[in-house]
């Protein structure tokens, strides 16, 4: 994109929209002339299919946004996201997305605005991603969608998806990158006081419960393990618990449970791990120990399968480097 070009970003707004995600689009794509550029990156309108539009749980009001139609002049749109994904979109603003789908605009959907892109017919057959809360939802819903719910956002050249909240940031920096290079993006996630690029997807932020035991009679097992997880607990130990064959439990637990014995015993002692990072106090070493793990070696291999950064990573951002333990474990100091 040349410098100084006149980009129209439009950013649809409707009842019920999130304001953060309104906020990062804003400050990415409506950001006023900055001497470091030197140039408007983009020309940004708001527009609405009301001239008056509440938001999330109507704190408050938009209003004196632009047209509807003006989605029809514009370069890149972004379309709206709501809480309530259950409640239809409008058909005139589906119409609309899909005539500026069908003309070249690229199409751009921040958190929930997966569903709006989906709902539009725009995400058949393509790569897309949605807060992880909402994945099961969405691949319930959408099936025709090729779902990549362990990311911050996904390109897939002209439609563009990013997961919940903050990862609308990501994705904004993201586009700016792709349109004006690095050092520019650079430039405005320093004004955000925001990564330039984040790794580690949504993996390390989703919530880990323990999955239900449609036969209850798995329950007490789940339980008695849970308060060993450090112990050297093998699926024969899970199985004699059970009073049952190894070769029983495993087809009661890919039954009920959708995964193997050792699997679900790994995503516990992963998510214990976790949870003593969390907590503090602990070298890494330590924690790999008392989480059932063994080395840390072994830990940060499997953070990086199931949580997709390693334990020091996960340490600095959920603990903070203002609180880590001074007595940490030497691998822990090179990791």
């Amino acid at each position: 994109m040349p410098q100084g070009s006149s980009h129209r970003v439009v950013l649809v707004v409707d009842e019920q929209s999130n304001p953060f995600e309104i906020g990062c689009a804003c400050e990415i794509f409506g950001g006023p002339l900055r001497p470091e550029i030197g140039f408007l990156l983009y020309d940004l309108k708001v527009v609405a299919p009301r001239a008056s539009t509440p938001m999330r749980d109507a704190l408050f009001s938009i209003g004196a946004v632009g047209r509807l139609d003006e989605i029809d002049e514009a370069d890149t749109v972004i379309v709206p996201n709501r809480p309530y994904v259950e409640t239809p979109s409008r058909p005139a603003l589906l119409a609309a997305l899909r005539r500026a789908h069908q003309r070249g605009a690229r199409m751009v959907g921040l958190c929930t605005g997966a569903f709006t892109l989906a709902e539009a017919g725009l995400l058949d057959g393509r790569r897309a991603t949605v807060h992880w809360n909402l994945a099961d939802e969405f691949r319930a819903r959408f099936p025709a969608v090729r779902l990549e719910p362990d990311v911050l956002f996904v390109d897939d050249g002209d439609v563009l998806t990013s997961a919940g909240s903050a990862a609308a940031l990501d994705l904004g920096l993201h586009i700016v990158r792709r349109d004006h290079g690095a050092e520019i993006a650079n430039h405005v996630s320093r004004r955000l006081v925001f990564a330039a690029y984040r790794d580690g997807g949504q993996r390390q932020f989703v919530e880990r419960p323990m999955p239900p035991a449609a036969d209850q009679s798995l329950a007490p097992m789940m339980a008695w393990a849970q308060q060993r997880l450090d112990e050297p607990l093998t699926v024969a130990d899970l199985a004699r618990q059970c009073g049952m064959s190894v070769g029983s439990l495993h087809r009661r637990f890919r039954a009920e449970i959708g995964t193997t014995p050792l699997a679900w015993l790994t995503v516990e002692r992963v998510t214990l791990a976790c949870r003593l990072i969390e907590q503090g106090g602990h070298g890494l070493e330590t924690v790999a120990r008392r989480a059932g793990l063994g080395t840390g070696a072994n830990m940060r291999a499997l953070f990086q399968r199931h949580v997709g950064v390693s334990p020091a990573d996960y340490r600095r951002r959920f603990y903070g480097p203002a609180q880590l333990p001074s007595d940490l474990d030497a691998t822990d100091r090179t990791s």
